[in-house]
């Protein structure tokens, strides 16, 4: 192989070889911090939370019309950026509600 010859990786393209990379802003970061450091020491929260964040990921659907699929719906859990975030909050809640609280879920 000579001087001259450069091998890429398959994900890295030529034209991209000297640009710098692109600059990603990403505004939910506070939101994602303030949920992942939330603590739970109110019951009445803890049950609120539990009850209100599903836990697990809704089935994605086919709306099918007269035989025909119309649309699709993905799960959505891929369309909530803060999915993570709220299902680490459920389980908190529900860890404080057993172990603090005595209760059984």
């Amino acid at each position: 192989m000579s001087h001259s010859e450069l091998i890429l990786p398959s994900n890295v393209h030529s034209s991209q070889i000297g640009r710098q990379p692109a600059l990603r802003i990403d505004v939910l970061q506070p939101v994602r911090h303030w949920l992942d450091h939330l603590t739970i020491n109110d019951p009445r929260l803890a049950r609120f939370l539990y009850k209100a964040i599903p836990g697990q990921c809704p089935f994605e659907r086919d709306v099918v019309v007269f035989g025909r699929k119309v649309a699709h719906i993905p799960p959505l859990c891929k369309l909530n950026p803060l999915y993570d975030q709220l299902v680490g909050l459920r389980f908190r809640s529900m860890c404080y509600l057993v172990d603090v609280c005595g209760e059984a879920i």
